[in-house]
């Protein structure tokens, strides 16, 4: 079993910045592919942001995209989401996932069905 734990969410003002973490543990494949995604209240849950198991392949839906960054540290099993910018349609709950087919193009990482794995979320409230 693989277990994700997010951390880095909190309350922040429209135009700051926060930086998510995700750590994984437990019987972790060699390589996969991981994914934020994010649910606001009374919406369904989303995509946001994926990364390839090298790092070398990213993904950002329309809405994040010049204000969001995805980044992974493999040695030590953490992926961070950088966001900027932020305003008060980004306040959700955020999730990461981890995907075990890590070799297919990362479009494919867009959809919550390519996912094998997900954390608990951390939750992001922006205020204006």
């Amino acid at each position: 079993q693989v277990q994700l734990v997010e951390s880095g969410g909190g309350p922040v003002q429209a135009g700051g910045s926060l930086r998510l973490s995700c750590v994984a543990s437990g019987r972790t494949p060699s390589l996969y592919a991981v994914g934020w995604f994010r649910q606001a209240l009374g919406k369904e849950r989303e995509f946001v942001a994926a990364i390839s198991w090298n790092g070398e392949r990213t993904a950002f839906a329309d809405s994040v995209k010049g204000r969001f960054t995805i980044s992974r540290d493999n040695a030590k099993q953490t992926i961070t989401l950088q966001m900027n910018m932020l305003n008060p349609e980004d306040t959700a709950l955020y999730y990461c996932a981890a995907a075990i087919v890590y070799s297919s193009p990362i479009s494919y990482y867009t959809a919550l069905g390519s996912y094998d794995y997900w954390g608990q979320g951390t939750q992001v409230t922006v205020s204006s």
